[in-house]
């Protein structure tokens, strides 16, 4: 069963949420050319090379379960059949998606993977998220049952972080650029600017937000984490498992090794380059702790005066919860404070919505509300009880009946007097009282004014709780901001399209292990069509000397290479890893025939 191209037989991806499901996208495989899969073999063999000795030994146990091929590109269907297996499952999305819908994917224990693959020239490393990153790198560590509970519960965290409007203008930024650096022949003026403008909304962030201080933790664990002893770290981090060049240098000592902790929030990253520092966490309980310590401090967990101002701080769409249970979602505006700075009234503007354990209460969406909202907290005076805890029988015997008119005044000085319409519980919690006729006021102020409707009052004596967007999102109709600007595909063209037909070729004999003779004609082609490639030259090294075949051919790509790495310093390093490849490959099938 699909639904817009996306598989929804695993569990986890069908339980996704409306809001979330309008960033998937198709993953359209065939689109991937031969030199695309080309790209990918040579990474993961590259990597698994190095990576054995280096990496957590998690992720080799990852690499088996997860059934990811080394030889081609993983389709998101195989995937999510294997992932349904450990409770996990995965969605193509289009490149860097926003950090609140990226979190809120791993809550629900969905990877989204940015499907495009890396061009050869960023074999190494790519600035841009792409397939190799996200399959090759997220998905074998979660096979690891403490690690994936600390990825879902980062996203639980991560989803309720307060943000402002500058993170999504630095998200817009870091996308643009990663985007350009991307393509194969970028405008170097348009580079510059996209880099200049990362920079500047980088250094006017002003205080970071609760999702940027988060999304630091996210990038020196999830991303870049290195586990074990300051001395003999391993890595498990995605974005080093999934660069063949970073894998090797992030463990040089050049590269600083910090014991993890809390304070790595502190340290802001640069996306587009290699880290200069990196964090090593004991174990992947330590990485929980962590995460918990920073979450006691949040708004989501503190509620209080400090998250209704975050609330305020944010101009978008955020969720105040009073100690009652019930959560109202709009665009905060205004607090009003009384004693010791305690908040005694909150008010939004425009549509606002009341929920309850994240479901929207009836009568209260955005419709009901769509000027704003208004209410009082704290508790009433001549009683003892929090209001919340109040019962049919002690709200009548203060007055508070269907039908009748009553005043409640509030230990703030608040008072609020009119006729009971209706109230409303859940859960034993008394949530709204809703007026007719009714004023609320604070000394001289009015809050309320009878001309203005009714009034639904909020009860509770406290807010416990303050998160980024709205309780119930789907019937708040909170549309989340999709990126305009979408990744480029690099376009095809003739000369392209017959060097992805000798890849194809040269594929073809790899694997049917026949038509050898041909490797001659399909060389001398690529020489004199494609003399900048390097990668078909190696393919096909790697065929003749696994088969013993053809050695004078062998021996003129082998000067053509070692050529290739005086004149291309770049490509020196790639070539060499190549031929160590196949020394090292060829040494193993020894190891095996005896």
């Amino acid at each position: 069963m699909s639904k817009n191209g996306i598989s929804m037989n695993n569990a986890a991806v069908a339980a996704l949420p409306k809001h979330l499901l309008q960033f998937a996208v198709d993953q359209r495989y065939d689109e991937y050319t031969s030199v695309d899969h080309a790209v990918w073999r040579f990474i993961m063999r590259q990597n698994t090379y190095f990576l054995k000795e280096y990496a957590h030994k998690v992720y080799f146990q990852g690499l088996l379960e997860t059934g990811i091929s080394f030889e081609r590109i993983p389709r998101i269907e195989e995937m999510n059949d294997i992932l349904g297996r450990i409770g996990w499952g995965a969605v193509a999305v289009d490149g860097f998606i926003p950090p609140a819908a990226f979190m809120e994917f791993q809550a629900y224990k969905v990877l989204v993977i940015a499907c495009d693959m890396r061009q050869i020239h960023h074999i190494e490393y790519t600035p841009a998220p792409d397939i190799v990153h996200e399959a090759a790198g997220h998905a074998p560590i979660i096979v690891d049952r403490e690690y994936s509970d600390y990825l879902q519960r980062f996203g639980e965290v991560g989803a309720k972080a307060m943000q402002s409007k500058k993170d999504f203008e630095l998200y817009e930024a870091i996308r643009h650029l990663s985007i350009l650096k991307e393509l194969p022949n970028s405008d170097s003026h348009e580079l510059a600017q996209a880099t200049e403008l990362v920079e500047e909304r980088q250094k006017n962030l002003g205080e970071p937000s609760e999702m940027a201080l988060l999304s630091r933790l996210h990038w020196w664990t999830v991303e870049y984490g290195l586990i074990g002893t300051l001395e003999q770290p391993k890595i498990y981090g995605a974005g080093l498992l999934s660069s063949i060049g970073e894998s090797v240098s992030c463990l040089e000592a050049e590269v600083k090794k910090i014991s993890y902790s809390v304070d790595a929030a502190n340290t802001a990253f640069d996306i587009t380059t290699k880290q200069p520092q990196l964090f090593v966490c004991r174990d992947f309980q330590h990485l929980t702790d962590v995460l918990e310590e920073f979450a006691s401090r949040m708004a989501s967990q503190v509620g209080g005066l400090e998250g209704i101002k975050k609330a305020i701080h944010c101009k978008n769409t955020t969720t105040c919860q009073y100690s009652s249970g019930l959560q109202v979602s709009g665009t905060f505006d205004e607090v009003l404070k009384g004693e010791k700075e305690t908040p005694i009234y909150l008010r939004t503007s425009g549509p606002t919505a009341l929920a309850f354990a994240d479901k929207q209460l009836d009568g209260h969406g955005i419709d009901q509300h769509r000027e704003g909202f208004g209410s009082p907290i704290g508790r009433w005076r001549n009683t003892n009880a929090a209001p919340e805890s109040l019962t049919q029988d002690q709200l009548r015997s203060l007055g508070i009946d269907p039908g009748k008119k009553t005043t409640i005044h509030f230990e703030s000085g608040i008072v609020v007097s009119g006729r009971v319409e209706r109230i409303m519980h859940r859960d034993g919690k008394l949530l709204v009282l809703t007026f007719s006729e009714c004023r609320a006021s604070l000394d001289d102020r009015v809050l309320f004014d009878p001309r203005w409707g009714t009034y639904d009052m909020a009860v509770g004596a406290r807010i416990t709780s303050v998160f980024n967007g709205a309780a119930d999102k789907d019937s708040y109709n909170q549309v989340a901001l999709i990126p305009k600007e979408r990744t480029i595909k690099v376009p095809s063209d003739a000369k392209r399209r017959k060097l992805e037909n000798l890849y194809r070729q040269v594929r073809d004999i790899r694997e049917r292990k026949v038509g050898y003779e041909r490797l001659g004609e399909i060389w001398e082609t690529q020489q004199a069509e494609h003399a900048d490639d390097w990668l078909l030259s190696l393919e096909i090294f790697e065929i003749l000397d696994e088969a013993g075949e053809q050695n004078d051919l062998k021996q003129n790509i082998v000067a053509f290479l070692n050529q290739r790495k005086l004149t291309a310093k770049d490509k020196a390093t790639l070539i060499e890893w190549g031929f160590r490849l196949v020394t090292y490959h060829k040494a193993g099938l020894q190891t095996a025939a005896h």
